[in-house]
């Protein structure tokens, strides 16, 4: 059995697959941030754009170029380094990562702190701190 894309021990169709499917089975912030880097991996634009928050969402137009462009690079690994808050009876947390990916034959790492708040009962990306 594979490992999730995410970096959990379950396969991707026990882990990120289920969140995918209903947003509401991402009970913390940092495992709706897993799943969005799962989506990444996949080019999930649709579950992407579904997992932001209303007012920082994608355009349907930049979904197609986030699309794109996450299928044009080779996904290498995530790192969770921090959590802050974002546990199932809180309203917003943050998740400090590194997703790493080669593109064009380099080494590339996206550090990012990320904002998670609860929009309409679950957990979405607001953006960077």
């Amino acid at each position: 059995m594979n490992n999730c894309y995410c970096g959990k021990l379950d396969s991707f169709k026990a882990c990120c697959h289920k969140i995918h499917l209903d947003i509401t089975n991402a009970l913390t912030a940092e495992s709706l941030m897993r799943s969005r880097y799962s989506a990444f991996v996949v080019a999930n634009g649709d579950y992407l754009q579904h997992s932001h928050h209303s007012t920082t969402r994608p355009s349907t137009r930049e979904k197609k170029s986030i699309v794109k462009w996450a299928k044009s690079v080779q996904w290498v690994k995530l790192e969770v380094l921090n959590t802050k808050e974002g546990l199932q009876n809180d309203s917003e947390g943050t998740v400090e990562f590194k997703a790493f990916y080669f593109e064009n034959g380099s080494l590339q790492c996206i550090h990012e702190n990320s904002k998670f708040i609860k929009e309409n009962g679950y957990w979405v990306y607001l953006g960077v701190v």
